[in-house]
This record gives structure tokens, C-alpha cells and sequence, in this order.
């Protein structure tokens, strides 16, 4: 009976383990890519990206922290996609691998979600 209880436990942290983390980083349906976690910004007008661009949220570019600068990304939700480059890092904060600019958030009907899971295809 314990051996049933503690195989029965750890079934439970396994399945709400994967509900937690799916689809973060996993390839859905539909999706050639992998969802990820994403948010948009572009309050930061004036500053330049980390690749050296000017950037005032009108741009169309994102923010990845190790796909290297001028990779393009296609980037869909609910679908409608924009095809981007790479000119920034970041998003710095845990469970977001790609931060949109203002201008691609707009475009794809992302602005209201603000944070959300997109898909991402590197092309």
C-alpha cells in the first residue's frame, strides 16, 4: 500500500509538473516552431538595443537573449505572424524567452495580452 501511495504521489507532481511547464519551450499544435514565453516593450524610447540600433518601440525587431543578432524569427499568435529580426537581449525575467517590440506586438494582436505565449520559429 505505501509503495502504491508513493508511486501515486509521484505520478501527481510528474502530470502537474508538465501542466506547469507545457508549452513553454514545447512545440504545440500548429505551431513549426516552440511556444514560448513572451511580453512586448517600448516605453525604453531613446535608448539604443544591444546590438547598436536606435530604438523607440516602432521598430520591428525582438529580443532573445542568445540567438545571435539579425536571425530571423517568425513570430505568431493566434494566428497572425510577423517575421522579425534579433536586434536586442533579453526578456531578463524567468519563463520568457523572446520580448516583442511595441510595433510587432501591435501587428500580431499582442498589445492587450501583454504577456503570453507566442510561437516562435527561427528561420
Amino acid at each position: 500500500m505505501k509503495l502504491f501511495l508513493g508511486l501515486s504521489a509521484v505520478a501527481l507532481v510528474i502530470a502537474v509538473g508538465l501542466v506547469l511547464v507545457w508549452p513553454f519551450g514545447a512545440q504545440a499544435a500548429g505551431c513549426p516552431g516552440r511556444m514560448v514565453g513572451a511580453s512586448w516593450y517600448g516605453a525604453e524610447s531613446g535608448n539604443r538595443t544591444a546590438s547598436g540600433h536606435y530604438f523607440d518601440g516602432t521598430q520591428l525587431l525582438v529580443a532573445h537573449k542568445t540567438l545571435p543578432f539579425g536571425t530571423k524569427v517568425r513570430i505568431t499568435y493566434r494566428g497572425k505572424s510577423i517575421v522579425v529580426p534579433v536586434l536586442d537581449r533579453g526578456p531578463f525575467i524567468a519563463g520568457r524567452e523572446v520580448d516583442l517590440s511595441r510595433a510587432v506586438a501591435k501587428r500580431i494582436g499582442f498589445l492587450a495580452a501583454g504577456v503570453g505565449k507566442v510561437c516562435m520559429e527561427v528561420l
